[in-house]
């Protein structure tokens, strides 16, 4: 695994496309009701940031290999300096055992924590009941 010895440069907003990403993802986990009301949560959600390694830790996410399609695609536009989406979350609950769910930003997630695994990373987090 070759580390990546560069800044990683995010956008303050995640891009229009990540929230019907979410939805697609939420979609396979959640009724429909719930991902409407999850997803315009998240759209309103302030942005806040967390370590890739903590991210990946709360989901109970493997670290896809830096040679992944999506990961290496978004390690390419590191270094081109171009800017990543920041990732929106559902987080998880400790008391049932339920992780993170990363709905959408996970291969940037990985990309960023190949980088260096504390690269701060945007988010914007809501609960299951938001």
């Amino acid at each position: 695994m070759t580390k990546v010895t560069t800044t990683v440069i995010w956008k303050h907003d995640p891009d229009a496309h990540d929230y019907p990403a979410a939805a697609d993802y939420l979609a396979l986990i959640a009724s429909p009701q719930r991902v409407d009301s999850m997803v315009a949560a998240l759209q309103k959600a302030p942005v806040v940031t967390k370590k890739a390694k903590d991210l990946l830790r709360a989901a109970r996410l493997p670290l896809l290999a830096d040679n992944n399609a999506h990961v290496a695609a978004d390690l390419g536009k590191v270094h081109k300096g171009q800017p990543l989406s920041p990732v929106l979350v559902i987080q998880g609950d400790l008391v049932t055992g339920i992780p993170a769910q990363i709905a959408d930003g996970y291969h940037r997630i990985c990309a960023s924590y190949h980088v260096d695994e504390n690269t701060e990373i945007p988010c914007r987090i809501v609960a299951w009941d938001d």
